[in-house]
């Protein structure tokens, strides 16, 4: 079967395939049979077993093609739940604990925040940090914080 490849791990090697039939397909490192690596966007011939992609040869002479889809197709995004507004009330009323971090996802940011809040030096880099993102939220268009607070399903 021919196919185009997804999306690669570069930790662990596995991937995704999508063949021609219109099925993912996954493969491990052991299943690329050329001394290449696989790339997004390169078309395969490969064998199938359940939903697993076997013997993957890279096509030869087609070079990668630019994927018609994103990161998002794996991880599908939901309706943004988060407001701006919201953001900029909390990053008022509770700033330097980060909790608006926590409102749009930054988790690790907001854990920043709540561990510099514990002593003076850390509140007086906090607050005004707080005080920048309050701001930074009501300038910021509804596209673009939608955009760059996106909701994604597990």
């Amino acid at each position: 079967m021919r196919g185009q490849v997804l999306g690669v791990d570069t930790r662990t090697g596995d991937g995704i395939v999508l063949g021609d039939d219109g099925r993912r397909y996954t493969f491990r490192p052991r299943d690329w049979a050329d001394r290449g690596e696989p790339a997004v966007g390169l078309q395969v011939d490969f064998e199938t077993d359940q939903s697993r992609a076997l013997s993957i040869f890279p096509v030869p002479g087609a070079a990668p093609v630019r994927p018609a889809y994103d990161i998002a197709s794996v991880r599908a995004p939901v309706a943004n739940d988060r407001n701006k507004y919201i953001a900029a009330l909390i990053a008022f009323a509770f700033g330097p604990l980060g909790i608006h971090r926590f409102y749009l996802g930054r988790t690790g940011t907001g854990i920043l925040m709540l561990v510099l809040s514990c002593t003076i030096v850390g509140l007086l880099l906090s607050v005004p940090w707080a005080i920048i993102d309050m701001i930074r939220y009501l300038v910021m268009s509804e596209r673009e914080f939608e955009a760059r607070y996106p909701r994604y399903e597990a």
